[in-house]
């Protein structure tokens, strides 16, 4: 992927090193609590931020740019070229785009969602409106997901802004107050829709950003959906638990995951990323 003639953003708050408030970094029996119940009951990790630091006060800020260390320096990067393409789509449909901040943190790190842990990988918080990403994620996603790659990466970046796009257009909020009315398997099949969503997004950011600038070299799709494909919940739940329960699922199969990014890879609109009519 190239990468390196791209803006960077200056939306990086870079955590990475501070010390969570009662001096640990995070971890430890808490973290493990938290990892098991997502994977056991298919909770949105999202909600569990809420319950683990509801009580752990405001984080204080990072420094903010990004640092000279290349991993920060790719990070702004995908995100100046996210922030370039979405003000430019919803300029287009007459919508002004709010530029979302980027948060690198080590272990944990608070955010207005509460506490996120680095082991329920990146997260997008809506009540602070920041990203939130433990860089130690990709080489989880190397390592044990087997999906190498800087294309992979920028994947997992441009899902998050997804979640912040939805945001905006104001998706988020009709979803909530949908599953507040809803059962839980239904509010979890809501969740998957909201999720592959995200995927679509993140694929209409890659056809924009080529488009407006070749990023996109030999394997970089593969790459990305390689990351797709090894963190649907079926593929997941078969690793951890060793069977498959679909009512619990909250991120979509291995399949519609990469189905809905190459739609969004393929078609780059808006339109296209209607997850919410007809099947998945």
């Amino acid at each position: 992927m190239r990468w390196q003639d791209l803006r960077r953003s200056s939306n990086i708050e870079d955590r990475r090193g501070m010390r969570m408030p009662g001096g640990a970094l995070g971890g430890g029996v808490g973290l493990l609590v938290l990892v098991v119940v997502a994977l056991l009951t298919g909770a949105d990790p999202r909600q569990l931020l809420q319950l683990a630091g509801q009580s752990s006060g405001a984080a204080p800020p990072g420094a903010t740019g990004p640092g000279d260390d290349s991993a920060s320096q790719f990070v702004a990067a995908i995100l100046g070229s996210t922030e370039e393409t979405w003000t430019a789509v919803l300029q287009a449909s007459g919508r002004a785009y709010r530029e979302p901040t980027l948060v690198l943190f080590s272990g944990a790190a608070q955010s207005a969602c509460g506490l996120g842990q680095a082991a329920m990988g990146p997260f997008y918080c809506p009540g602070d409106e920041k990203v939130y990403i433990d860089l130690s994620f990709y080489e989880e996603l190397r390592n044990r997901f087997q999906a190498p790659g800087d294309f992979a990466q920028a994947y997992v970046i441009a899902h998050e802004v997804g979640h912040h796009v939805q945001q905006l257009l104001g998706i988020s909020d009709q979803v909530r107050g949908l599953r507040q009315r809803q059962s839980e398997v239904e509010a979890n099949a809501t969740s998957v829709r909201v999720e592959l969503q995200a995927d679509c997004l993140a694929g209409l950011w890659a056809n924009r950003a080529e488009r407006a600038r070749p990023l996109l070299e030999s394997g970089d799709v593969e790459e990305a959906l390689a990351a797709a494909s090894a963190i649907g919940d079926d593929r997941l739940q078969q690793q951890t638990q060793g069977t498959v329960v679909p009512e619990t699922f909250t991120h979509g199969t291995s399949a519609q995951r990469v189905r809905w990014f190459r739609r969004g890879l393929e078609m780059g609109t808006l339109q296209a990323c209607d997850t919410f009519n007809g099947s998945l």
